[in-house]
């Protein structure tokens, strides 16, 4: 039998509207180990079963609304479920995420599949301490070659948990090939960022190799995914990042798609794009794709202002005609905001520059309404008259 956690009117009110998560200040002082919990309000009145993590802000962590047991069996059903939803993907595809935490009603579980393997990431001591269960229900439902822990987030340490990255079932290879639409790839599971691969930006990448013409410019490439899309059709293509690692494996990943007219150069994307701008360079196709400017709310300030310079650059250098795609992965700059910073970059640019489609994170990594942090990666398609 589980223990029982009791939460405020506020945490309930929570709850009910449809957010997972009760802070530490709505729930009651208990010295209750992490674990699955039954959670109830101040009148006693039974709320559901979640994951209890004792050390952290976010004290509680709502599974379902139901009274059931959760065990191995429990979480086998609710894994089948996610791979479900994830059946009209892209025939050929196989890298893409199958638990996207909250999004899936899996709170703190991340589960991405690489191809005949699997990386896994249990982000609370709530669900590190049902490991057992989470494994074996991985096991059954998903039936992979290998399992990867890729417990290296940063935000176990507000957990109170160890980082490790460590396999847990069969060999799993220090790289893996895999296919989205047209395109193969390495990832790489122990060192690539995330899991292996950015996995959230699939659809994009295929938006691009549709639209992309001219000259094209990738910018903060990383391991070249959209410069390769764009160059099944761009006439040629220049990526830039400033990491000479990352760049290694994206003429890797060329390779493996036959090449293309793609040029590759380490250099800092702020100087590279100010360089270029002050060349007057024009570029029919470009590509901003920045790493997250913002860690914190107290960064975002700074962090538009970082948008703003890079996306002023690039629309003063789109040819007539020519398309920007712009995206921001700061979860603490909305949508909103990013859109008011490429307006007024747009203003400053002296262009004309018309919206054709707001994007964001491939429909494998589901944003809930209620929940706005299953919600982070925004940004724009935009042409230039």
């Amino acid at each position: 039998m589980n223990p029982t956690v009791a939460v405020s009117r506020r945490g309930a009110r929570r709850l009910q509207g449809g957010h997972p998560w009760v802070y530490r200040s709505d729930v009651e002082d208990s010295d209750l180990p992490a674990g699955p919990v039954h959670v109830r309000d101040v009148r006693g009145r039974f709320l559901g079963c979640g994951l209890w993590s004792p050390q952290s802000e976010i004290r509680l962590r709502l599974l379902t609304s139901d009274d059931v047991t959760i065990d191995e069996a429990w979480w086998a059903e609710r894994i089948a479920q996610a791979v479900a939803r994830r059946a009209h993907l892209v025939p050929g595809t196989t890298a893409y995420r199958v638990v996207h935490a909250e999004g899936d009603g899996l709170p703190a579980l991340v589960i991405d599949r690489y191809g005949e393997f699997v990386v896994v990431q249990l982000l609370t001591a709530g669900i590190e301490a049902v490991r057992h269960d989470v494994l074996g229900a991985i096991g059954s439902s998903l039936q992979p070659a290998g399992i990867l822990l890729r417990n290296d987030a940063s935000v176990r340490r507000h957990e109170g948990l160890p980082l490790a990255i460590e396999a847990i079932d069969g060999s799993v290879p220090e790289r893996v090939e895999v296919r989205v639409g047209t395109v193969r790839y390495w990832a790489l599971l122990r060192t690539g960022q995330k899991t292996g691969a950015f996995l959230d930006q699939r659809a994009n990448q295929q938006l691009m190799e549709r639209v992309a013409l001219g000259r094209a410019l990738d910018v903060f490439t990383y391991q070249g995914l959209f410069a390769i899309h764009m160059a099944h059709r761009a006439d040629s293509v220049l990526a830039i990042d400033s990491s000479a690692p990352a760049l290694d494996v994206a003429r890797a990943n060329a390779q493996l798609n036959a090449g293309g007219p793609i040029e590759w150069l380490e250099a800092n994307a702020f100087d590279a794009l100010r360089s270029l701008d002050d060349d007057a360079a024009q570029f029919d196709t470009i590509v901003l794709d920045p790493p997250a400017f913002a860690k914190s709310r107290n960064a975002v300030s700074a962090a538009l202002r970082g948008y703003k310079e890079i996306n002023l650059r690039a629309l003063r250098m789109l040819a007539p005609g020519g398309r920007l795609l712009t995206c921001s992965c700061s979860y603490h700059v909305s949508r909103a905001r990013f859109l008011d910073m490429l307006a007024s970059a747009a203003a400053d640019s002296g262009r004309r520059i018309v919206l054709e489609r707001l994007v964001g994170q491939s429909d494998d990594h589901p944003e809930v309404l209620t929940v706005p942090e299953s919600s982070y990666l925004k940004g724009a398609l935009v042409r230039a008259d």
